[in-house]
Parts: structure tokens; C-alpha cells; sequence
């Protein structure tokens, strides 16, 4: 018989792997962000709400899993912590493209490839492959590097910076009022103060596979 527990555990595990919160797996499948929210896992007196068939069709839509691929996660015990998650992966060449990214700077799904990666814990960030000499020396053509928008910056930081025309990746300096300073990666090019009325986002590299 089929649990509460493993039912919402199979949704949090089903959002973790196509790099969702749950709020943001209902927002994504065009529900309540609240309706897969673990306050409404219990109602009145404790007693148990269980998600709609409806709703479980619809983030199977949008994620682009199987009936299959529910089930086995209700199957392994309905834990939400799976070795892995699927991370938004996009070419760094393609990042002027329209429509790549929303207007809160999150990946638009269907834009942008997946990357198979260890759970960060970390909902926002998302994955690059370098090219284009862009990164180089550090971070060679065919680098990938996964970068986190909301993670604290501090000097000496890798980070990639998006402007209208595309993204680049600097070393992290310093952010002011009016301008984001920083230091390009191979020592020919000056450094840099950014006006930051045209930088769009700027995000820390926290791991590349070079």
C-alpha cells in the first residue's frame, strides 16, 4: 500500500532531480508555488492531504518523466536525497540567445540541455560549458562549470558575469553601488570595472569539471 510519506517524498525527489524546489516544480507546472509546500501536507488536526492526480500529471508534464520514473522513486522509500540531480546546462556561446534565460536570470527549461550532477543543495545554480577561448587559461574549451547566483561573493572568486551580450568569467574583486570590478583570467587584458547597470547577473563558480 502506498504511503502519505512516500507519495510526497517521490514529488520532493521527482523536483530535486529536474533542479526544482518543490514550490518551484508547482510554479513550473503552472500551479499554486504553495501547493506542494509541506504545510499542505497535513490539514486540520493533523489530518493527511495527499496531492491530486492532476497535479502529479501535470510535473510529469513539465519535467518530461515517466509514470515509470514516479514510481521508482516511491519505490526507493520515498526519500528526497538522491545522489543526483539534473542541473540546466547551456553552451556559454548561446547565453545571448533570447528567451535563454526569464527575467529573474533563472534558465528557461526547454532552452537548455541537463547535466547529471551531485546535489549541491543548492536550487538556484546551474552549468556552462566553456568555449570560445572564453575561459582560458584556466578553464580550457569543453570546461564545464556550475555556477550558483545566489552564493556569497568574496575577492578572488571565479565567477561569470551576464551582460546583454553574452556572459564572460572573471576573478571576482570588488562590488560597489555603481560598478562590479574584476580581473581578467590570462594577465593580457586589463582589469575591469563594470557598470553595473549592464551586468544583468553576476554568480561564483563553485565547481568545474575541466
Amino acid at each position: 500500500m502506498l504511503s502519505h510519506k512516500q507519495i510526497w517524498g517521490a514529488i520532493d525527489a521527482l523536483a530535486s532531480r529536474y533542479g526544482h524546489s518543490p514550490s518551484g516544480l508547482a510554479r513550473a507546472a503552472g500551479l499554486d508555488p504553495t501547493t506542494f509546500n509541506k504545510s499542505k501536507r497535513l490539514g486540520p488536526n493533523g489530518r493527511l492531504r495527499w496531492p491530486s492526480t492532476e497535479s502529479i500529471s501535470k510535473i510529469l508534464q513539465v519535467t518530461g518523466a515517466t509514470f515509470e520514473e514516479f514510481v521508482a522513486f516511491i519505490s526507493r522509500g520515498g526519500g528526497s536525497r538522491y545522489p543526483s540531480r539534473m542541473l540546466p546546462l547551456l553552451k556559454m556561446k548561446d547565453a545571448a540567445k533570447k528567451k535563454v534565460f526569464d527575467d529573474d536570470g533563472r534558465p528557461v527549461r526547454k532552452a537548455w540541455g541537463r547535466l547529471a550532477f551531485p546535489d549541491l543543495g543548492d536550487e538556484a545554480a546551474f552549468a556552462f560549458e566553456v568555449g570560445g577561448g572564453g575561459g582560458a587559461p584556466v578553464f580550457p574549451d569543453g570546461s564545464v562549470v556550475v555556477v550558483s547566483p545566489e552564493a556569497k561573493l568574496k575577492k578572488g572568486d571565479y565567477v561569470v558575469l551576464k551582460g546583454k551580450t553574452g556572459c564572460s568569467i572573471g576573478r571576482f574583486v570588488k562590488r560597489t553601488a555603481k560598478r562590479i570590478d574584476v580581473k581578467s583570467l590570462n594577465g593580457s587584458s586589463p582589469d575591469e570595472a563594470i557598470d553595473r547597470a549592464g551586468v544583468e547577473w553576476v554568480a561564483r563558480i563553485v565547481w568545474v569539471r575541466r
